[in-house]
């Protein structure tokens, strides 16, 4: 239960990082490294996660409204609605 709310953290190594409950609103996560990495219910609201690597991180339950996935990688990530992505 972290707050880094606006935080500059692209490019972060954050590898199976546990930042349950985090709040990341707004962060700066570009092309961080979150493989494995455990948010659940974290609030990554408005949090940019271009080019992230989220592969096999759990998000279940977290907030990701207006949050920037584009480019990020999302293999075998599980969601906020429980489902694994492919």
């Amino acid at each position: 239960q972290t707050t880094l709310r606006r935080a500059e953290l692209s490019n972060a190594k954050l590898t199976a990082s546990g930042l349950v409950r985090a709040d990341l609103k707004g962060a700066d996560l570009t092309g961080a490294d979150l493989h494995g990495a455990d948010l659940m219910h974290a609030d990554l609201t408005g949090a940019d996660l271009s080019r992230a690597d989220l592969s096999g991180a759990r998000l279940l339950l977290a907030k990701l409204t207006d949050a920037k996935l584009n480019g990020a990688k999302l293999a075998g990530t599980i969601m906020p609605d429980g489902t694994t992505h492919e």
